[in-house]
């Protein structure tokens, strides 16, 4: 049977437990007690969550753990020193240690992601980044597995980190199987992105709903701001006006974070040649692309074709 020491501290997000219903469901799929989840904080007893309700658990103690995750919180919080001790001695003695969203942070102050990739949820990436300049974030991933160290993104992203343990543990059929039953996708690959241009966007009318529909679906155009003012009956003037102050953007930098998702989409799930993604996603050429994938992304198309290959 595989341990899991589930870490908790005073304010955890409650969405973190939602790891313990993948290994719960995993015994069920398979028909025994493949897992054992123990919740620990550092002095053990109830410890308040951040949706004012506590939960009980045990102390630390000197029990070793196949796995140790690490709960999330709302936010930053400086780790105690037996806190970060006991993570400390978990790289020592567990065969991964694990840190959804914020709980990177944990793992970074005491040293454990240093020289290695790394993810948390968007919102706290590049203060990590800031914070821990040793590490590699990539803050566009749902997970990333470096060696013994396990992150992912924040809130539901675990739930993809945790399926990723029981297909590794236990195949890729036993984790379908408990992503049905969670009634969940299957797990998204770590190398897909947190990151939806449209959902960034969000209109406040449909006229300019209507363009960005648009848009999606003719990237190969040159979409220049008359063709969508045309799109949205209005004058050019009158709808850069209106769509950068219902966006927060210009008509130009919208339309290159769609290519920019449209294009990762097409690297991460074919293998298509980038002269051909970058025609069809209107970059023109390749270097075209290449520029906006450094300035949406921070990285080239290159990388992020590397990393969906590694994750898959």
């Amino acid at each position: 049977m595989q341990t899991i020491g589930f870490v908790v501290y005073p304010g955890f997000q409650v969405m973190s437990l939602s790891t313990v219903a993948v290994f719960e469901t995993a015994n069920h799929v398979a028909g025994e007690d493949v897992y054992r989840v123990a919740l620990l904080s550092e002095h053990g007893g109830l410890v308040p969550t951040s949706a004012g309700f506590s939960i009980d658990t045990a102390p630390f103690g000197n029990r070793r753990f196949d796995t140790v995750m690490i709960g999330a919180g709302m936010e930053i919080t400086p780790s105690t020193p037996g806190l970060l001790d006991f993570v400390r001695k978990a790289m020592k003695t567990s065969r991964r240690v694990a840190a959804p969203c914020t709980g990177a942070f944990v793992l970074a102050e005491a040293g454990l992601l240093d020289g290695k990739r790394a993810t948390t949820h968007w919102a706290f990436a590049r203060t990590l980044q800031k914070d821990y300049p040793r590490l590699k974030v990539e803050e566009d991933r749902i997970f990333i597995i470096d060696g013994q160290t396990w992150t992912s993104a924040g809130m539901t992203a675990s739930i993809d980190l945790a399926l990723a343990m029981v297909e590794k543990d236990l195949g890729a059929e036993v984790a379908r199987e408990v992503a049905r039953k969670l009634v969940v996708y299957h797990r998204r690959a770590g190398g897909q992105s947190q990151f939806s241009a449209l959902l960034e966007l969000e209109p406040k009318s449909d006229r300019i709903q209507k363009v960005l529909d648009y848009a999606k679906k003719n990237l190969k155009n040159a979409l220049s701001v008359d063709e969508l003012a045309a799109v949205a009956s209005l004058s050019p003037r009158q709808f850069s006006r209106a769509f950068t102050e219902e966006t927060g953007q210009s008509p130009a930098k919208a339309i290159e974070h769609l290519r920019v998702e449209a294009a990762r989409l097409m690297m991460e799930q074919g293998r298509l040649p980038m002269d051909t993604i970058a025609n069809e996603t209107g970059f023109a050429d390749r270097e075209r692309m290449r520029r906006a994938f450094l300035r949406v992304l921070h990285q080239p198309p290159q990388a992020v074709r590397r990393n969906a290959r590694v994750a898959a």
